[in-house]
Order: C-alpha cells, then sequence, then structure tokens
C-alpha cells in the first residue's frame, strides 16, 4: 500500500476531514497519513483505540515512536496519558492497550537501527526555552540522533518565521492553534510534510502547538519489506 510514500513530495493531510478506517484488531481504527508497504510498513498515522481494546505482543523491527494526543495508552511497561512521547528503539517488544480510550500520533519503521534510545517524555512537565534565533517561539527537545531532531514547537500570536529552506526536511503534526505559510492554512490536525530543499515562510495569526520531526528525510531509513 502507497500513501504519501514518495518523501520528495510536498504533502498536507487535514485529519480532521479523514474517516477512520478499521486495523485488522477490533476496537482500533487509524486514520493513514503515509505509508508505504503493507501491515509491516514505514508508515505515519492517527491511531484510536476503543476502552477496552488492544493489539497483540509484537515485536517493532524498526523501531516506532509515538505521541499520546488524547486518553491513556498503555502497555505492560506503564501508562502513557495525553501529552506522553515514547520512542521505543529497533528490537523492541511490547502489549499495548488501552483502559479508557486513547489517540496517537503514530510513527513505525523511522528510526536508525544503531539509535537504540528508549524515550519517555511527559511533555507536560517538559521545560520549554526559546527557538534559537526566533522570538515569540519556544520549543522543548525530545529527541536527537545524528541530523534527526524531534521536538516541541510553541508558537505565538502574530509571530512569524523568516523565508527558510529545509535542507533535510522536515514533518509537523499542528497539535492546536492554525499554522500558515506561503502555501496555505494548516488547522489542529493537520500533518505537513516538507520534503528536502523545500522553502516556505510560516507564520500564525492566533499561536499554535506543533509537533515537528525534522532532518530525517536527507537519507531516510530503509527496512527491507516483511515477506
Amino acid at each position: 500500500m502507497l500513501v504519501n510514500a514518495d518523501l520528495s513530495l510536498r504533502a498536507v493531510v487535514r485529519t480532521a476531514e479523514m474517516p477512520w478506517t478499521r486495523s485488522p484488531l477490533p476496537g482500533v481504527e487509524r486514520k493513514m497519513l503515509d505509508r508505504d508497504g503493507g501491515e509491516v510498513a514505514r508508515a505515519t498515522s492517527l491511531v484510536r483505540y476503543a476502552p477496552g481494546s488492544f493489539f497483540d505482543a509484537h515485536e517493532h523491527g524498526g523501531g516506532e515512536e509515538f505521541l499520546v494526543l488524547e486518553g491513556v495508552f498503555s502497555d505492560e511497561h506503564g501508562d502513557y496519558p495525553a501529552g506522553t512521547y515514547v520512542r521505543n528503539p529497533p528490537g523492541s517488544r511490547h502489549r499495548p492497550f488501552s483502559r479508557e480510550g486513547c489517540t496517537l500520533l503514530v510513527k513505525l519503521r523511522q528510526i536508525a537501527p544503531e539509535d537504540g534510545a528508549h524515550v519517555v517524555i511527559d511533555t507536560g512537565k517538559a521545560e520549554w526555552t526559546p527557538y534559537p534565533g526566533a522570538e515569540g517561539l519556544s520549543m522543548t527537545m525530545l529527541h536527537t540522533h545524528g541530523r534527526e531532531r524531534v521536538y516541541m514547537l510553541r508558537w505565538g500570536a502574530r509571530v512569524s518565521y523568516p523565508m527558510h529552506r529545509h535542507a533535510a526536511g522536515e514533518e509537523v503534526f499542528v497539535l492546536a492553534g492554525e499554522l500558515r505559510d506561503n502555501h496555505g492554512t494548516y488547522p489542529a490536525g493537520t500533518w505537513i510534510r516538507n520534503p528536502v530543499g523545500s522553502e516556505h515562510e510560516p507564520f500564525s495569526k492566533e499561536g499554535a502547538l506543533l509537533f515537528v520531526k525534522s532532518g530525517h528525510l536527507l537519507a531516510p531509513v530503509r527496512y527491507p519489506q516483511a515477506a
């Protein structure tokens, strides 16, 4: 299955306009933002667990990272309430479930094989620092590895950022508020992929909260497809 699979192309998905589709397991639904492969795939998705639903125990051959958007996600290692960022490295294994239901932003098979960091961060308690060279922006770093940077970005009202080029690409998910640039307007729930070499001039009229992953598209991780 191919969904926005060409990483050299810009992609914008307004998830609020998409229907939920069933996964192979009862009570678990998803919205596919990008995907290259079958059930084992390089993928970015929104995933929704109904109360009491679960996934069978499985291994993440290419790792996974996710941000809990609503509710509480759980596995045998702990409970992760809304605002928690989790990174499970390649080769990790768990049995996920949700007692009360939850919604996640999930990225699969996009972690470098040598990146063995297991990360759990409650972003509600994280320290925010000024974004370098930009008044009105603040950030909290979630993970770095090589060129890759994963962080939350808080955008003040009526704040703009100069035209710039994404030399190694970036992906943005708008968590709250609204982001704009010279290409369009992106309300909460919008996922944006700005590919390698793309340029834009972002600003926000009302302010915004963003989840950002950058630097990973210049030489994207390629895991073999399952048979």
